[in-house]
């Protein structure tokens, strides 16, 4: 494991994608900001690309309507085809989502959406979350056992999306199959993930063609309603934008409350305070602490994708036209010049501008969704099963290596078994 006090020298840039990195990437990403605050690189797929390390510049750099998503405009070798987005979107026709579009389609897509992760709309979703979560820890909370990412962190945002779109109950365990092979592989062979997407395409593509016969409330019939009402939304943009949804909507909020949980373990007073808090009935320092979670150890440690339409300037380099630029938001987030004892968890912390939902037009959508599921997630957790503990040394955890997403392989714990009588369904 990496030696989280050690900072490499100045004379030699770090290695960055090995497994040393992916268990602890902050000394290096410390280095960057430093020395290189805007580095270009070999990506471990073969593809160059610009890494923006600092606060100020990875905030230009995610509002730069210069910086498009859309991969069209990747000045790319032909060895890089394919390589710069979610494994088989090409292939499976769903490419037109909001992360890989510019306005105007954009802003007409993300217009139809927005209505289905507003507060209100989250709120009214509140009690299921709170269910789906107690269901999930009835289910292991008698062994006194479980690994939290493959029992609880990674159902619960999977079977909430779900819900949200309309998946039929008896339908959701295929999706938790379809999730799990694109989390497991992230690091590695792309067949397994691509199958799924198809599979994943196909069945919502049905889905949408049974619901035009029988809307309900759901955002799947709204997509439908919306494209109904002459607001233009193909058969396959309400296809990749459910997709999209769901896969932008899952993976993140599983390292959420993974990473969240990790770092509670390793700064025990944090969690200490946040269970006390917990336990007078008090909601703030939850509030204040998922940001600071997300800060501190975030899930998505590089915003997706970016190409420069023109020759740009960030951070004193020069991008040419066509290049990848990489905004790298675990970096960003631990920037001395913007954030106070940026590597010291502080759950208290108020002024936290972060960029874990990013910044600008591409500001997460589902955010309001995500700090419902990662507050619900903690909050019970800490409460039943208030000794919860690591069942194995923090060395022997392994982080998954993909390039985008930061999150565990698995997080084993234990605690006092419980008598599970909860109020779930």
């Amino acid at each position: 494991m990496h030696d989280q006090s050690s900072t490499p020298s100045v004379g030699a840039a770090p290695e960055l994608f090995t497994w040393e990195f992916a268990t602890d990437p902050y000394p290096a990403y410390a280095w960057l900001r430093e020395n290189a605050p805007v580095h270009r690189t070999r990506l471990p797929s073969g593809v160059e690309a610009w890494l923006v390390t600092r606060y100020a510049d990875a905030r230009q750099a995610l509002a730069d309507q210069r910086l498009s998503k859309n991969p069209a405009h990747h000045a790319e070798p032909a060895h890089a085809k394919g390589k710069t987005g979610i494994p088989g979107e090409r292939k499976a026709e769903l490419m037109t989502h909001l992360l890989n579009i510019d306005p105007p389609d954009h802003t007409r897509l993300r217009r139809l959406v927005s209505k289905a992760f507003t507060p209100r709309r989250v709120a009214e979703f509140t009690p299921r979350v709170q269910a789906l979560t107690d269901h999930l820890i009835d289910a292991f909370a008698g062994r006194g056992e479980a690994d939290l990412i493959h029992e609880f962190a990674f159902p619960l945002p999977i079977y909430a999306i779900c819900e949200m779109l309309g998946v039929p109950r008896e339908d959701q365990d295929d999706f938790r199959d379809w999730a799990g092979m694109m989390i497991r592989h992230g690091g590695g062979p792309r067949g397994g993930v691509a199958r799924s997407v198809k599979q994943m395409r196909t069945y919502l593509g049905e889905l949408i063609h049974r619901k035009r016969d029988d809307l309900g409330d759901d955002l799947i019939s709204d997509l439908i309603r919306a494209s109904d009402h002459g607001d233009h939304l193909t058969e396959g943009e309400a296809t990749a934008m459910a997709f999209i949804l769901l896969f932008a909507g899952f993976e993140t909020t599983v390292n959420l409350i993974g990473n969240g949980v990790h770092s509670l373990f390793m700064n025990p007073v944090q969690r200490e305070r946040l269970q006390a808090s917990l336990a007078a009935g008090e909601s703030g320092l939850l509030a204040t602490g998922v940001e600071e979670l997300l800060r501190y150890d975030g899930p998505v440690e590089l915003a997706t994708w970016r190409f420069a339409t023109e020759p740009l300037t960030i951070g004193g380099e020069r991008i040419g036209t066509g290049d990848p630029v990489l905004v790298v938001l675990a970096a960003a987030d631990r920037d001395p010049e913007r954030f106070a004892d940026p590597d010291t968890l502080d759950l208290s912390r108020t002024d936290n501008q972060h960029l874990g939902y990013g910044h600008g037009i591409h500001y997460c959508l589902g955010a309001p969704l995500a700090r419902l599921e990662g507050q619900t997630a903690l909050a019970t957790l800490l409460t039943r099963l208030p000794d919860l503990e690591l069942a194995v040394p923090a060395q022997d955890l392994r982080w998954r290596g993909g390039l985008i997403m930061r999150g565990l392989r698995t997080l084993p714990v234990r605690f006092t078994a419980q008598n599970t009588s909860s109020t779930s369904d």
